[in-house]
C-alpha cells in the first residue's frame, strides 16, 4: 500500500470523483456526487469522459484532451485541501498515466479506485496496454473495489466461479499490488431473491474481514459500482477506519437498492435511491432560525395580542381607572396562579439540557414565590398574601381555610402542569413563554403611559422593568432556539402549546371583572374564618 501522510477524520470530507459522465444520473461522476453527498461529504468531481449512455446501454463516448484533465485536477487541489479521492472510468493509458502522476504530486489521503473495466453486457472497456497501466495505478492506491469480472483482469487470470476462489484471487491482487481489495459477490452466479451473497475486505497479508449480504431482487443495479466507491472513500475520510466504512457504506446502499424501483427512472437497469434514507428519515423541510421561529410565533398570537389590548380590565390598568377591588381581584387570582406556576418552572429547571438553562428557570421559579409574591402582598395585605402563598389547596371546593381558584385559573394551570407532566422540555417551555412574552409587552407599553402618581405605578414598574425584559429576553432565546433545533412534530407541538398558553392569557385578563365578587368573598372566608 502506498505511504500517504494520513489527515485526520473530518466530519464533512471533501471527496474528489475522478470519473466519466451518466446523462441518466445513475452512474459515474453523477452516482458519485450523490453518493458522496448522501454520505456526509461534500463533492467534486473532474471529468475523465463524456459518455451518452442511459439506462440501456452505451451509445458513444467522447474523451476529452487528456490535457484538459490534468488542468481539471490541478484546479482543485491548488484551491481545495482534498481529502479523499474516488477514481472512476480512466479510459486510456494517456489517461492513466496523467491521474497516476496527479496522485504522486498531490497525495490525497484516501484514494479508492473502483476499476471500470467491464460493461454491463460484458464487453471490455479497456485494451490491453491500458489494462496494464491500471495495474500499475492500482498500487498507488489505498483501496480497488472491482466486480469479479474486472477483479478477474487484476489478477491475470480466469473469472472466478465460487466464493472461495474470488476470495483467493482478491488475495493475490492484494499481496501483488500491496492494496486492499473489496472482493464483491454480487457477481456469481444469479439466485434468488434473499440468497446469501457477501462481500470481503482483504488486505496484504492474508487478513479478510467478511461482510454479511443477501441478493435484493430488483434490476436497479445500475451505478452500484460507482456509488460503493464513493461512498466507501466519503466514510473512510469520516473515520479513519476501513472496516467500519465498508459495513456502513453496503448497509447505505442496500438501502439504496431497496428504494430505487420507486424512483421509475429507465426502462432498463435503473439506478439505485442514492438518498431514500436521508428522504424517509429527514424529510425536506428546512428548520427554520431561532430568528424566524420568534417571528412566527409573535404573528401566530396576533388575534390574542390584540384581544388583550382591547379589554376593559388592560385598558383601565393602562390609565388608571381600573377600579380596586377588581384589580385586587385578579391579583388574589394571579397569586393562586403563580405557585403552581413556580412548580413548573422548577420542572423546566429539572429537564433543562444545561446548567445555563437550568439555571434560568430555577431562578424563574424563586421569582415567582418571592419577588412577585412581594408585589401581590403590597397590595392584598400579609395576611391574605400569606395564605394565598401557603396554605391555598388547589381542589376546586372552596373551604373555610382556601381561596378557591377561578376556573380560568384552575384551566391555565392544568394545561400548564399537563405539558409538565410529558416531560418534553422544548415543548413546556414554549408553554411557559407567554407568561414572560406577553406581561413584558403588556407591561412595558403601559409603563411608557404611566407616570408617577398612576395608582398601579408598582404593578407597571415590576412588568416594565429592565430586569424583567432582560429575562423575557433569555426565555425567548431559551424556547426558540429549541424549536429551531427540534425536529417538525417536536416544532408544532411547541407552537400548538404557545398558542394555548397565550390564549388561556386572554381568559385570565378577560375574567379579571368577574372574579371581584369571588375574591370578595374568600377575603371574607379567610378573614373571618367563617
Amino acid at each position: 500500500m502506498r505511504d500517504t501522510p494520513r489527515a485526520g477524520p473530518r466530519a464533512v470530507p471533501r471527496v474528489l470523483s475522478i470519473a466519466g459522465t451518466d446523462p441518466t444520473g445513475g452512474a459515474g461522476i453523477h452516482a458519485d456526487l450523490k453518493s458522496i453527498a448522501a454520505n456526509g461529504g461534500y463533492g467534486m468531481a473532474a471529468v475523465t469522459a463524456l459518455v451518452a449512455q442511459n439506462t440501456r446501454g452505451v451509445r458513444s463516448v467522447h474523451m476529452p484532451p487528456v490535457e484538459f484533465l490534468t488542468e481539471q485536477l490541478d484546479a482543485v487541489s491548488d484551491d481545495v485541501a482534498i481529502d479523499a479521492v474516488k477514481i472512476g472510468m480512466l479510459g486510456t493509458v494517456e489517461v492513466i498515466r496523467a491521474v497516476e502522476e496527479w496522485l504522486t504530486r498531490v497525495r490525497p489521503p484516501v484514494v479508492v479506485l473502483d476499476p471500470v473495466m467491464i460493461a454491463t453486457s460484458g464487453d471490455r472497456l479497456l485494451d490491453r496496454e491500458a489494462e496494464t497501466a491500471l495495474r500499475e495505478l492500482a498500487a498507488q492506491v489505498d483501496l480497488v473495489t472491482p466486480n469479479i469480472p474486472e477483479l478477474a483482469i487484476l489478477a491475470g487470470e480466469p473469472v472466478a466461479t465460487d466464493w472461495a476462489g474470488v476470495l483467493a484471487q482478491a488475495a493475490r491482487v492484494a499481496d501483488r499490488h500491496r492494496v486492499r481489495v473489496l472482493a464483491k459477490g454480487g457477481h456469481l452466479e444469479d439466485g434468488n431473491a434473499g440468497q446469501r451473497m457477501p462481500d470481503a475486505l482483504v488486505l496484504p497479508g492474508g487478513d479478510v474481514v467478511e461482510f454479511a449480504g443477501v441478493r435484493i431482487d430488483t434490476t436497479n443495479t445500475h451505478g452500484t459500482g460507482c456509488s460503493l466507491s464513493a461512498a466507501l472513500a466519503t466514510r473512510v475520510a469520516q473515520s479513519g477506519n476501513w472496516t467500519t466504512a465498508t459495513a456502513e457504506s453496503k448497509r447505505w446502499l442496500a438501502e439504496s437498492i431497496r428504494h430505487g424501483a420507486e424512483l421509475e427512472v429507465g426502462s432498463g437497469n435503473g439506478p439505485v435511491s442514492h438518498f431514500a434514507g436521508l428522504w424517509t428519515r429527514g424529510g425536506l423541510s428546512t428548520r427554520p432560525t431561532a430568528a424566524e421561529v420568534r417571528a412566527e410565533w409573535w404573528d401566530a398570537i396576533a388575534a390574542e395580542r390584540a384581544a388583550i389590548d382591547a379589554l376593559p380590565f388592560v385598558r383601565g390598568l393602562g390609565d388608571g381607572t381600573l377600579a380596586r377591588d377588581e384589580f385586587t381581584a385578579y391579583l388574589a387570582q394571579d397569586a393562586l396562579y403563580l405557585r403552581d406556576y413556580a412548580r413548573v418552572l422548577a420542572e423546566a429547571s429539572r429537564l433543562a439540557p444545561d446548567q445555563e438553562a437550568q439555571a434560568f428557570w430555577a431562578l424563574g421559579a424563586h421569582g415567582a414565590l418571592a419577588a412577585e409574591m412581594q408585589l401581590h402582598a403590597s397590595w392584598l395585605g400579609e395576611e391574605m398574601a400569606g395564605e394565598v402563598a401557603a396554605g391555598v389547596r388547589l381542589d376546586r371546593t372552596p373551604g373555610a381555610d382556601a381561596v378557591a381558584p377561578a376556573p380560568v385559573t384552575i384551566a391555565y394551570l392544568d394545561h400548564l402542569l399537563a405539558v409538565a407532566a410529558r416531560g418534553d422540555y422544548g415543548v413546556l417551555i414554549a408553554a411557559l413563554l407567554p407568561c414572560f412574552w406577553l406581561y413584558q409587552d403588556v407591561g412595558t407599553r403601559l409603563h411608557a403611559l404611566s407616570h408617577a402618581e398612576h395608582p398601579y405605578r408598582s404593578w407597571l414598574d415590576t412588568y416594565g422593568d429592565v430586569a424583567f425584559a432582560a429575562s423575557t429576553e433569555r426565555a425567548i432565546a431559551l424556547a426558540t432556539r429549541a424549536a429551531a433545533g427540534a425536529d417538525e412534530p417536536t416544532r408544532a407541538a411547541m407552537l400548538e402549546a404557545f398558542q394555548r398558553s397565550a390564549r388561556h392569557e386572554v381568559a385570565f385578563f378577560a375574567e379579571a371583572g368577574s372574579m371581584r365578587a369571588h375574591a370578595s368573598r374568600q377575603r371574607h372566608a379567610i378573614v373571618t374564618g367563617l
